[in-house]
């Protein structure tokens, strides 16, 4: 409010100033005597005090914008990032869904900051417009209505290339996503050492190259065309102001007004236009930032989906994993991933599956953690539908450690500590959890054991072996000391041979009153199993113990000999 009412205020003092040096300056020639020159004194005081006035409005107003930037920006990410959290595996797997979170992010933290900070200047404008109004009708209202109507050709031309603009935003969603992945690839060090073996460097960065030279094309024409208007129509704005510039200057040689008051309705009607242009440009900007927030507003509207389950315990705790006829299809796909899936894991029974990849094997583990919704058919835990389970309470019954388990950037402990949130922190949990991972013995050969730095993002990062991250995903699974459901989906493809047998046999002893679920191509841990499900083309085959199978010479048989040849 200060920084808008202070202009008009130095216009009218400056005025004044004005007038009252004309003044002295008569009365010195006429009277060769004594001038007064207080007055002159006293205003130019005055508006050095309204100068260093609007200087603080004005240095005010950069700080809470400064301070607002990080805050809005922060508010927003947090929104979006909230939002993520409720989303469904299936809407992480749809590449429009990763065009509209990729338009939300793009512009979160700068256009709601613009949309506020227009909006106060909005506010600031009208009230230096109303000031220099005032001023203005003094000296005649057709000024005030040229000042108006001089600006508005460029208001409308900017607003025409704000839609266009944005249009030309929101469609390159994908090729955006496209150039950071190729961004992602040429500078990550977990894709780098095969970007350099394959010598993928030239052709990547070419991709990259062309990419810009797309995006660029479009945004250069765009800009061209915009400048070239707005040039074009602002001249229009120069032009008025050059004749009004002319009229208050033949006002005043014709002596209708003083010397003070043509300095100060020059002043108002340049300030009043270019504060009228900002107005219209603050309202045409508060139009794109809209534009713009769209994209955030449909992120944040997405659909959640609806997990209406309530119940923290089931209806027979003795019947068990039971799976009823369960067919699955992934979005997008017309070829079902599983098709009349049944099976029933008793407590205490250990399940392998084992099938070629693709299979679908690990589409059942996603339908059994609730990732995934079947399309028909029920799975049953301890009796009860898996859809009235309160999905927070089923989540925290299941150790899960899938083929393509997270790497984090954290310390080791933290690295096992994820598997339970809850005792992130803990470090005798820590232990127990290594060892039964049978981590142990290498975490302990570490620079600082369980607070060693993992990955090289970050100062003193320490690599591990494919085969020591497995130990210790593995031993993530195992900090659920509550969960009576493991799930192991290809939990040893990087150990060798013995070492996997080792681990299974560990295993086995340690999960004795667990549930399993084990996913793996080696047949000398599978045939550890109770059970084994027999999975092709999303179907099961065959199912039964390892010397059922063999008997029954199937396709269970026939892959065992297939790899039990490759050992003789």
């Amino acid at each position: 409010m200060v920084a808008g009412l202070l202009p008009a205020a130095i216009s009218y003092i400056s005025k004044l100033i004005v007038d009252a040096v004309v003044f002295a300056s008569q009365v010195h020639s006429q009277s060769n005597g004594f001038v007064n020159i207080y007055p002159s004194l006293s205003y130019v005081g005055l508006e050095a005090i309204a100068v260093i006035l609007l200087a603080g409005s004005q240095r005010g107003i950069t700080i809470c914008q400064s301070l607002l930037r990080a805050l809005m920006g922060q508010r927003v990410n947090v929104l979006i990032l909230e939002k993520a959290l409720t989303l469904d595996l299936r809407q992480f797997e749809d590449s429009e869904f990763y065009d509209k979170l990729t338009n939300a992010r793009r512009e979160a933290s700068v256009r709601p900051l613009s949309l506020v900070n227009r909006t106060f200047g909005l506010v600031q404008n009208a009230l230096s417009l109303f000031t220099y109004g005032i001023l203005l009708v003094n000296f005649s209202g057709w000024a005030v209505v040229v000042l108006i109507l001089a600006a508005m050709p460029v208001f409308i031309s900017e607003t025409k290339f704000a839609g266009e603009g944005f249009r030309l935003f929101s469609w390159r969603a994908a090729e955006t996503r496209q150039q950071h992945y190729l961004e992602n690839l040429l500078a990550r060090e977990d894709f780098v050492t095969e970007v350099k073996l394959y010598q993928l460097g030239e052709m990547l960065l070419g991709r990259y190259r062309n990419l810009f030279d797309q995006l660029y094309g479009e945004d250069r024409d765009l800009t061209l065309r915009r400048g070239f208007w707005g040039y074009l129509l602002g001249l229009v704005s120069t032009g008025a102001f050059y004749l009004a510039y002319a009229w208050i200057v033949l006002e005043t040689v014709l002596g209708k007004i003083s010397l003070g008051d043509m300095t100060m309705y020059l002043t108002v009607f340049r300030q009043g236009q270019s504060t009228f242009s900002n107005a219209l440009t603050s309202i045409g900007g508060m139009y794109e930032d809209n534009l713009y927030l769209s994209n955030l507003y449909d992120f944040l509207e997405e659909e959640v989906p609806k997990s209406w389950g309530k119940a923290t315990i089931g209806l027979n705790p003795q019947d068990g994993i039971r799976f009823e006829n369960v067919s699955f299809t992934y979005p997008g796909n017309s070829k079902p991933a599983l098709t009349n899936i049944s099976l029933h894991l008793k407590p205490k029974e250990k399940l392998a599956i084992v099938g070629e990849n693709g299979s679908g094997k690990t589409t059942l583990i996603k339908l059994l953690t609730r990732l995934y919704t079947p399309d028909s058919g029920r799975i049953f835990l301890d009796g009860l539908d898996l859809q009235e389970w309160d999905v927070d309470v089923l989540r925290r019954r299941i150790g899960v450690i899938f083929q393509n388990f997270v790497r984090y950037q954290f310390t080791v402990g933290e690295n096992i500590g994820v598997g339970d949130v809850e005792h992130l922190e803990s470090k005798n949990r820590w232990q127990t959890a290594a060892e039964k991972g049978m981590a142990q013995s290498f975490i302990d050969q570490l620079p600082q054991s369980f607070q060693t730095q993992l990955g090289r993002w970050f100062k003193g990062g320490q690599e591990l072996s494919g085969g020591q991250w497995q130990k210790i995903a593995l031993s993530r699974a195992f900090m659920r000391s509550q969960a009576d459901i493991l799930v192991l989906d290809e939990p040893t493809s990087a150990i060798d041979a013995q070492a996997e047998f080792e681990i299974f046999n560990h295993f086995r002893a340690i999960t004795q009153n667990q549930m399993v679920l084990l996913i793996s191509h080696r047949f000398s841990t599978v045939r550890m199993a109770d059970k084994i499900l027999v999975i092709e083309n999303g179907e099961v085959i065959e199912q039964g113990t390892h010397e059922e199978l063999l008997q029954l010479g199937g396709r269970y048989a026939k892959l065992f000999l297939l790899q039990a040849a490759g050992y003789q």
